[in-house]
């Protein structure tokens, strides 16, 4: 979560190399090889070009194995041999030299490859442990609750990285659907940190919170008792912004508190409106600065109505001259799309508009009340 400012360009980030461009990597020395050998042969002597093959093993470090990277300088070592002989006159002193260059820096080009591979292992590894997180912490929410639908766009920043910041949860609880979602201030493993430990306040008060303003002040809780248990923590520091929906059984309607949250969109047939909120409340972990007051929103949610609940990610992305994505009047266009389809094109749309990629963590929540009206709860 960033701070409203002047509009500002971010910078392109690096991405990661894809399949093509490590193919094409591997093939650059034997490339400059096939190159080198057919200069050679076909220049004046006095214009020698094989000298050039101890460029191949500096290439091969970049992409080949270990194992590769020193088969490829032996094989540029042979070839630098063959040529002198083929050419005729050889100079042994020279020979000598230039061979013993080409081994040196094939050692070196071997080492490198050697660190590389390494470093290549630990990131998948950790890309694994990630994974394993993700599905723990940051578990997807089932697709159907209740009478409700949700599907969900989740982009964490970090490069490699699986989660971020921005976090979400939904369970049925007796009498009511609720769903939280939510962006921790800041990025990087302190954001992590923060929003697992409201993810684990949701889950353990979810249930039994009498009302949505019981649960914001319990969520409120779990993070003070956990920088008080931690004071060093990161999560005692940030704050973050929550919505939180509930659905209550029987009826067509949405309650919904907003914690200086975005306010999610509304669409009711081809209309689609901000849920303003009347009265925001304190995002969490800024409670202590005012009198805590929590005001909740009620208004029809029935059959065939969808509400987008969004980190600022999705908002505030720019395109090249600094202005925030419209994500209103972008919604207006999928009004007719099926639900699934709305975080796939909101996905695209993003990665369309943004200026050098999208440079924050991104969640969208999308809640589709089915076609069915909702039947009175029994009141047994």
């Amino acid at each position: 979560m960033h701070a409203a400012g002047p509009p500002s360009r971010p910078r392109p980030r690096a991405a990661a190399p894809t399949r093509t461009q490590v193919g094409l990597g591997r093939a650059l020395p034997v490339v400059v090889m096939v190159l080198v050998v057919v200069a050679d042969l076909i220049t004046p002597d006095s214009e020698r070009v094989d000298r050039l093959l101890i460029t191949v093993p500096a290439l091969a470090a970049a992409t080949w194995s270990v194992r590769g990277t020193i088969g490829m300088g032996l094989l540029a070592m042979a070839l630098r041999a063959l040529l002198v002989v083929v050419r005729g006159e050889p100079d042994f002193s020279d020979l000598l030299a230039s061979e013993s260059l080409i081994l040196g820096i094939t050692a070196a080009s071997a080492w490198v490859s050697a660190v590389r591979t390494r470093y290549e292992r630990d990131l998948a590894e950790v890309t694994a442990v990630a994974d394993v997180v993700q599905r723990v912490v940051l578990r997807p929410p089932p697709p159907r609750l209740g009478p409700v639908e949700l599907h969900l766009l989740y982009v964490a920043a970090a490069a490699k990285a699986r989660i971020g910041g921005d976090f979400y949860e939904a369970v049925k609880i007796p009498g009511a659907v609720r769903i939280m979602l939510g962006d921790v201030q800041g990025k990087g493993l302190g954001a992590v940190e923060t929003a697992s430990v409201l993810l684990g306040a949701f889950r353990s008060t979810a249930y039994d919170a009498p009302d949505l303003p019981a649960l914001a002040d319990r969520l409120d809780e779990g993070l003070a008792r956990y920088a008080a248990w931690d004071p060093d923590s990161d999560a005692a520091e940030r704050f973050a912004t929550v919505v939180l929906v509930e659905l209550p059984d029987g009826r067509d309607t949405a309650r919904l508190l907003n914690c200086g949250h975005p306010a999610p969109l509304l669409q009711h047939g081809d209309d689609v409106t901000a849920v303003e909120a009347t009265d925001p409340s304190l995002p969490l972990n800024l409670a202590g600065l005012a009198e805590s007051r929590h005001r909740v929103e009620e208004f029809p949610f029935g059959p065939g109505d969808r509400l987008l609940l969004y980190t600022d990610g999705v908002s505030e992305t720019r395109d090249r001259d600094g202005v925030f994505y419209p994500l209103e009047e972008r919604a207006r266009r999928w009004v007719s799309a099926p639900s699934e389809r709305v975080p796939e094109l909101l996905h695209e749309d993003l990665a369309a508009y943004g200026y050098g990629g999208l440079d924050d963590d991104i969640a969208a929540l999308l809640i589709a009340r089915d076609g069915t009206p909702a039947e009175p709860a029994d009141p047994s």
